[in-house]
């Protein structure tokens, strides 16, 4: 093979998705089976009612979670970068450890949820009621932001989203 080959080749690796969603993986989970460490990369759960599942380690990256019912769920350790969580219910849900950069979660219900050492840079909680979620730090939040009607756990404040 020439070297021109293997150049065009070696772009091509580079150029396509390492990992893009895996459809009957998505499949499974949106029919109610729980799936940790899968990848569900930009998959649909909205308007979902997926109570109790397990979502371990689970690659839900830029997915649409959105006035979804997922009480009592596991997300814990999971990629939920740019996931939309509008209008979504997460009672005592656990994102213990996963990763939320720059999620959504407007108009959430996340009362009793664990966010224990999540990473929250960049999370909207605007209109969230939080005031019984547990793990939350201040320096958790203080990447984050909310607005007036926020509710959060006695003596934690978020920032305003501008």
């Amino acid at each position: 093979m020439n070297r021109f080959a293997l150049l065009a080749l070696a772009a091509l690796a580079i150029a396509t998705p390492a990992s893009a969603q895996n459809g009957a993986q998505i499949a499974r989970a949106r029919a109610g089976a729980d799936c940790p460490g899968c990848n569900l990369f930009q998959a649909d759960f909205s308007n979902l009612g997926l109570k109790g599942r397990n979502f371990s380690g689970a690659r839900l990256r830029q997915a649409d979670l959105s006035l979804g019912v997922f009480n009592r769920t596991r997300f814990t350790g999971g990629d939920l970068r740019d996931v939309n969580g509008y209008g979504g219910v997460f009672s005592s849900a656990s994102f213990a450890r996963a990763n939320m950069t720059n999620a959504t979660f407007v108009g959430a219900y996340l009362e009793g949820a664990n966010f224990a050492g999540a990473t929250l840079v960049g999370v909207n909680f605007s209109g969230a009621q939080m005031d019984h979620a547990v793990g939350l730090t201040q320096r958790q939040l203080d990447g984050a932001c909310g607005d007036e009607t926020t509710t959060l756990p006695r003596g934690l404040r978020v920032p305003r989203c501008r």
